[in-house]
């Protein structure tokens, strides 16, 4: 018994068809590849850097199974980190409540300061005296109280003042190079 003599010997027909078929797929891959050849290329080429990437970070990746050691030793770990986190967070907490409750004291200072200032402008003004003076003179206790050490008022020198009094920039004169002209009237200069 033959191998290649399973059924009936190939025809010339049959032989033919094969040939055109071969030709038929030969010219339909030539004209794909001619139209989408450098598509096609590109894409290849893509795919095999993914592959390759994809490898790597599957080779480089640590085996899902730890060992029984480690599994023993994971859960502490977890549990000491997350008690060292609960730690830190109250500790900042409680700084947080600290600032905030230095914070309200300042204000609640302030404010009673200024209620005592109110309390002295609105005294001063029933008593016919003059507000903005009285303020000048707690003022003044409140520096004096603050610095004891030097008694004797300062002296200013004496400034004189930057330009001459007879200066007016709005008149024109004195100004030297940073004088002002209007523009030329008429048509703009052009062809």
């Amino acid at each position: 018994m033959e191998l290649g003599s399973g059924g009936p010997a190939p025809g010339p027909g049959q032989a033919a068809l094969g040939r055109g078929g071969l030709e038929f797929l030969q010219h339909t891959v030539g004209s794909l590849l001619s139209s989408y050849g450098w598509y096609i290329l590109l894409a290849a080429v893509a795919i095999y850097l993914l592959v390759q990437k994809i490898s790597q970070s599957l080779a480089a990746r640590p085996s899902s199974q730890p060992g029984a050691a480690d599994a023993a030793v994971e859960p502490d770990m977890v549990v000491r980190r997350q008690e060292a986190l609960a730690a830190a967070r109250l500790r900042m907490q409680e700084e947080l409540n600290a600032q905030a409750e230095r914070y309200k004291e300042k204000q609640r200072q302030l404010e009673e300061e200024k209620r005592r200032q109110k309390i002295a402008m609105w005294e001063s003004m029933q008593e016919g005296k003059s507000y903005k003076g009285n303020l000048k003179l707690n003022q003044q206790e409140v520096e004096s109280g603050a610095s004891t050490s030097s008694a004797v008022p300062k002296s200013k020198p004496n400034k004189k003042p930057l330009r001459g009094g007879g200066y007016n920039p709005l008149s024109g004169e004195g100004g030297g190079t940073c004088s002002w002209r209007p523009g030329r009237r008429g048509p703009s200069a052009g062809g």
